[in-house]
């Protein structure tokens, strides 16, 4: 997109919608989801059926749902069902990471926000919990490529509880956790002693800390703060259930096959996260896409109950609003 000097006075205070600043207000928990897996991760008209669902996961739990977004140049947090649809069914809807932000502000741009983004916008909007399916981490062959998620350093740097189901199995699990160690972002298994797979409900690395409720990572989020404020996220890494995850022999099986198809085509770069993707959907029989779902709606829940663990226990005075924005 060309740059248009009209819209470069636009604020880039992130727009809360009337729930949501409403919730604020009143010290009830909300949790912010990301909407590239709305706009990019989902065939339509499926993507709006998720997004609708995922929403009432969050309000079942008793939470707000604040779903992100750009549009026409202003981030949104919470979006109304218009929005909502925008999001879902418009085809010109962009992929926007937190370094996109600042040319689609000024552009009048609109797109799906991806972690980095969210946790970037939901922060800077004063909330606390983000639900996603899984975090970006380094990619194989990373001595050759160099290749590694803009989400590693962002999260590094953005005071938010993340729930998410591990990293995607295609990328190099082990790497990525030492990433993490070096960034001093830290990591919690829920109700579990291994990192996740994000398919997988283990990848077979260990995490050094296990908690087991909303409460346990509510107290540890008020740790972070005691220490002098969350300077980094803190990543509850939460187990798809091991009756849906994706069959571990058949992901092994179509993994190997398509690494190997991967480097016999000299597939390289950012072309080949969706590479992979695609053939392990196509080799599964779209058993992948499901335990994706399955992996995302754990973790909304779950995201959900920490953040009415978080409001429960944190007097409203304690809390950096990050000066919320007028609503829309």
């Amino acid at each position: 997109m060309s740059f248009n000097a009209s819209h470069s006075a636009r604020p880039g205070a992130p727009v809360l919608s009337a729930e949501v600043r409403a919730a604020l207000a009143a010290h009830r928990p909300v949790v912010a989801l990301e909407s590239t897996i709305i706009a990019h991760g989902l065939p339509r008209p499926r993507n709006l059926r998720v997004a609708a669902e995922l929403e009432d996961l969050v309000r079942s739990a008793g939470a707000v749902p604040a779903t992100i977004a750009v549009l026409d140049g202003r981030p949104r947090i919470g979006l109304g069902k218009a929005q909502l649809d925008r999001v879902a069914m418009d085809p010109a809807m962009r992929k926007l990471g937190h370094r996109d932000l600042a040319p689609a502000l000024a552009t009048g741009a609109s797109g799906a926000t991806t972690v980095s983004a969210t946790a970037f916008l939901a922060a800077r909007a004063g909330l606390r919990v983000f639900a996603t399916g899984g975090l970006g981490g380094v990619h194989r062959e990373w001595a050759r490529s160099q290749d590694e998620s803009a989400d590693l350093r962002l999260l590094a740097r953005t005071g938010i509880t993340v729930v998410c189901a591990g990293v995607k199995s295609i990328l190099d699990v082990p790497a990525t956790l030492q990433r993490l160690e070096t960034l001093g972002v830290t990591v919690l298994g829920y109700g579990t002693d291994h990192f996740p797979g994000f398919y997988l409900a283990s990848s077979g690395e260990p995490v050094d800390w296990t908690v087991r409720t909303p409460q346990e990572v509510a107290a540890v989020m008020r740790a972070q703060d005691a220490l002098g404020g969350a300077g980094s996220a803190l990543v509850v890494a939460n187990p798809v259930p091991v009756a849906d995850q994706l069959d571990p022999a058949l992901h092994d099986h179509v993994l190997a096959e398509a690494l190997a198809e991967c480097q016999e085509r000299g597939i390289a770069g950012q072309a080949v996260t969706p590479f992979l993707l695609e053939r392990l959907a196509r080799g599964t029989g779209g058993a992948s896409l499901e335990a994706n779902l399955a992996a995302v709606r754990g973790n909304v829940a779950l995201a959900a109950r920490i953040a009415g663990a978080w409001a429960a226990a944190t007097p409203p005075d304690s809390e950096d609003r990050r000066d919320p924005a007028a609503g829309a």
